[in-house]
């Protein structure tokens, strides 16, 4: 079909029918298009029909997911006095849900003459360079080329003199032109995550720029020209490669956020590192160079890549590189030991009883023991463990907790993430070697306290601030500060009054039990929508914790608050919590603890799901509100079953059981079974995960089992507030949620045949008349010399670790059943398959069991000569007769 006559119904048949809906799209000079599945036709269609209207539209926005984008691009410099032009993808997911890129590569040179054009957005389409059309509009101002695959700008990207905002954020951009001089109008410069390894000291004139994003580079070094950027009000530097900043930063007298944070900052000057609004967590500050791979050294050292089955390796003095199959990695340097060693190292699950959480932390991954313990080594030792991607990093740090000398202490960490889908590693330096697990906890920030005094400020908010006069102490000591954001929802919702405000919550801590000898200044920032001008200084209360954060005081009374326009101000002696409320509330000690715990709990939907398959094999999972339907998406294809439960609040490491009850119970020699329940801890970034086989009293040839699975708390640690532990439903006042789980009534099988011990199989051959048939009898004859090596054979066959559990429950204390079971069941499944045969004949040699499988390659071999023997009777072998007719002749 011409294209002509294709667009006679822009949107296919009876879709756009008449030109109304077309025609509402243009609304004054504006055309919205990239709303619609077929936005490009709808414009070719108005510009046919309505061409004088269209060619004085000055806003314009397609969809670049479009297969017409291109041949509508031919028409949009027909539109003379556009000012806005958006051109961009990402209005289509993938099957993963990804946004796909546009279409366009390229633009057609005459889009140059769009004299008026100020605005012009490109993002997620697919450049891999700046067209050259680009440059020649002189009066642009605006300029996003976000999410493309831009590897360079031209040199005649300095042409747009009138640029102020220029977006390349998600692209490959290696270096910048030196022409970027020329840009002394633009004020927002966004190079964020590309491949930078340098800036040409060119940028250093850009005098009007007041925001420069230069973070997920490859930078190692920044050119002193920064200097001259007087305006600059906000620099991102994170997640580079510094190794050092200039001091001269300090004197930009506008700026207001220097962000360092994640880069290989080991020294700052002392006039940046005292910016009160500077962020330099994630830098391994003070330390001494640590072997991070140099690629001349990591080609040198071995490497070793260890299997499933392995559970320990050796170092020697030569140092190598080690792999383990769950993706933590280790780099020993030459000479980090004098002598060979074995190290040997195994993962457990998190047990709250001695993983040592703070409140608020975050457990991102399982708990890794490396012995033997307390090893030294002579060279620093790196570690990389891959964790889950915490919920938020915002305000949040990760760290790697070890437990060393009776106690566990946290390990400077730097965060990295590889391929695609992103693997994230959290790696850091050890000492020796005990345990370790990754963890997500609130920003700290400390400093060491001298005899002369000292100033601590939060990097998760410049305005909280500590001030220690002079005399303060005797000893130095350290003290540490971290801020919890508190959200005014969580207020409202839990004291049901809108007045109601509160400040962070700041916790200050230190290494020593004794009092500050002079009175330490805290400044504590104001509630949100309250100032020192409308302060009802009535309705202000200053509350302060103990660390279990259970009985909150009010301590107004207690200290002398003073008010700025933006700040509370008061001196305390000693360290604890601090919170600073604004309310009506004449009793706030219990609004307070409230608030607090739904800040410590996580709401939780419990999840029981029947395998399709096999109904006895139930899953159960523990999982975060925000993640249930993803999880059930996941799973819609292989598990049925009931609604998640209703809402849940949990502590993070609290533990929980799921027993089941009413004519079903669970195989009672797991492990982790107590008193006929499963014992979970649930930790939100982990899989709180477990699949069971569950079985019956009932005889289910008659008639189906009807039961459920109840949820139920574990033993309350005696610092949880009273309100986990109250009566929620039912009897048991640690009751959680129920769900219903069915076994429905066994099938009776049709034509099958019995074994010597009663049990039924079906008939069946594998193979084929050509390659030769393994009948039943033939099986049954394999499986009795198979013995205990069935489990292995099963693994080797591709039966999964959780049918082999599940065959060896369901047929306990008879290794005859375990074995016809999984033998059968494997060869029922596969029984069309026509390389069969050669799997099974593959799995035996690999369970080093040769002996079955010369025994299969005989039978086999026998059945193909009868085979032939037998087409050969009848005349059908082409061989033979070609020559019995060569013989005859």
């Amino acid at each position: 079909m011409a294209e002509s006559e294709e667009l006679g119904d822009p949107l296919g048949e009876g879709t756009l029918g008449a030109e109304a809906p077309a025609s509402s799209c243009l609304a004054g000079n504006r055309l919205n298009l990239d709303v619609y599945t077929k936005g490009c036709r709808m414009f070719l269609k108005l510009y046919e029909t309505r061409r004088e209207e269209v060619e004085q539209v000055e806003f314009l926005r397609l969809n670049c997911n479009e297969d017409f984008i291109t041949s509508t691009l031919s028409t949009v410099p027909a539109l003379k006095g556009l000012r806005s032009l958006v051109l961009k993808g990402g209005h289509t997911r993938d099957e993963v849900g990804a946004c796909q890129r546009g279409l366009l590569t390229s633009l057609p040179q005459e889009l140059g003459e769009l004299n008026f054009l100020v605005h012009l957005d490109l993002s997620f389409n697919s450049f891999s360079v700046l067209p050259a059309c680009i440059t020649q509009l002189a009066k642009l101002k605006m300029l996003l080329m976000c999410h493309n695959s831009l590897q360079e700008l031209p040199d005649t990207f300095g042409q747009l003199t009138n640029l102020s905002y220029f977006s390349a954020m998600k692209n490959q951009l290696r270096s910048l032109p030196r022409s970027i001089r020329e840009l002394t109008a633009l004020q927002t410069l966004d190079l964020s995550e590309n491949a930078l390894e340098s800036l040409p000291d060119e940028i250093g004139n850009l005098h009007n720029c007041t925001e420069l994003d230069l973070s997920g580079n490859l930078l190692t070094e920044i050119p002193s020209s920064f200097a001259n950027l007087h305006s600059l009000r906000q620099l991102h530097l994170h997640s580079n490669l510094l190794v050092s900043v200039p001091a001269s930063l300090a004197r930009l007298r506008n700026l207001s956020r220097l962000d360092l944070q994640n880069n290989r900052l080991r020294v700052v000057p002392p006039e940046v590192q005292s910016l009160p609004f500077v962020r330099l967590r994630g830098n391994p500050l003070g330390e001494r160079e640590a072997p991070l791979e140099p690629e001349s050294r990591a080609e040198e050292l071995g490497r070793l890549f260890l299997g499933a089955a392995d559970n320990s390796f050796t170092v020697t003095p030569e140092g190598c590189k080690v792999y383990l199959p769950c993706g933590i990695k280790f780099y020993f340097p030459r000479g980090a030991t004098t002598t060979s060693v074995t190290i040997h190292f195994q993962k457990h699950s998190p047990d709250p009883r001695w993983v040592n959480l703070k409140h608020h932390d975050i457990l991102l991954s399982e708990v890794l023991e490396l012995q033997p313990h307390g090893i030294d080594f002579q060279e620093e030792v790196l570690i990389w463990m891959p964790h889950a991607y915490p919920r938020t990093l915002r305000d949040r740090e990760i760290i790697i907790r070890t437990f060393s000398r009776e106690k566990w202490s946290d390990l400077r960490t730097k965060m990295e993430w590889k391929g695609k889908p992103k693997k994230y590693l959290a790696c850091c330096s050890v000492p020796h070697f005990s345990w370790f697990l990754v963890v997500s906890q609130l920003v700290e920030n400390e400093c060491q306290v001298p005899r002369e005094g000292a100033l601590l400020f939060s990097s998760v908010d410049p305005n909280i601030k500590v001030t220690f006069p002079p005399g303060v102490t005797e000893e130095t000591r350290t003290v540490k500060l971290q801020v919890l954001p508190v959200s005014a929802e969580d207020l409202w919702e839990i004291t049901d009054d809108f007045e109601t405000l509160a400040s962070p919550l700041l916790c200050l801590s230190q290494n020593s039990d004794v009092d500050f000898l002079r009175p330490v200044k805290i400044q504590l920032p104001l509630p949100a929508g309250v100032t020192g001008l409308t302060l009802d200084r009535s309705r202000v209360l200053l509350l302060h914790s103990d660390w279990n954060a259970q009985n909150w005081n009010n301590i107004t009374d207690q200290v002398v608050l003073e008010f700025t326009h933006l700040y509370a101000l008061f001196e305390v002696t000693h360290f604890s919590w601090y919170w600073l409320w604004c309310t009506s509330k004449a009793y706030i000690g219990g609004f307070a603890k409230e608030v607090y715990r739904r800040l410590r709990m996580y709401q939780v939907n419990f999840i029981a799901l029947q395998r399709k398959r096999d109904p006895e094999q139930v899953l159960l999972q523990c999982v975060p509100k925000n993640k249930v339907d993803p999880v059930l998406k996941k799973l819609h294809d292989r598990y049925r079953g009931p609604e998640p439960s209703d809402m849940v609040e949990m502590f993070e490491g609290e533990q929980f059981f799921a027993a089941f009850e009413r004519g079903i119970s669970i195989d009672a020699d797991r492990p982790d079974c107590t008193d006929g329940k499963i014992s979970f801890n649930f930790f939100s970034h982990l899989k709180n995960v477990k699949e069971v086989y569950i079985t019956s009293e009932v005889d289910r040839k008659n008639t189906a089992v009807k039961g459920q699975v109840s949820f139920y708390r574990g033993t309350v640690s005696e610092d949880a507030p009273e309100e986990v532990s109250k009566r929620r439903k039912g009897s048991d006042s640690q009751w959680l949620a129920t769900l219903p789980i069915k076994l429905p009534k066994l099938k009776s099988r049709t034509g099958q045949h019995a074994t010597p011990n009663g049990s039924s199989l079906p008939p069946l051959n594998l193979g084929n008349a050509e390659t030769g048939y393994l009948t039943q009898s033939n099986l049954l004859g394999i499986a009795g010399r198979i013995g205990d090596d069935w489990q292995a054979i099963g693994l080797h066959l591709g039966l999964s670790y959780q049918q082999i559990q599940r065959i060896r429950y369901n047929n306990r204390e008879d290794l005859n059943a375990q074995i016809l079971h999984m033998l059968f069941s494997w060869a029922q499944e596969n029984e069309k398959s026509s390389d069969c045969i050669e799997r099974l004949i593959r799995a035996m040699k690999e369970s080093d069991r040769q002996d079955i499988a010369d025994e299969i390659t005989a039978i086999i071999d026998l059945g193909k000569q009868k085979y032939r023997e037998s087409i050969r009777r009848v005349g059908l072998d082409r061989e033979g007769s070609a020559e019995e007719s060569i013989h005859m002749t």
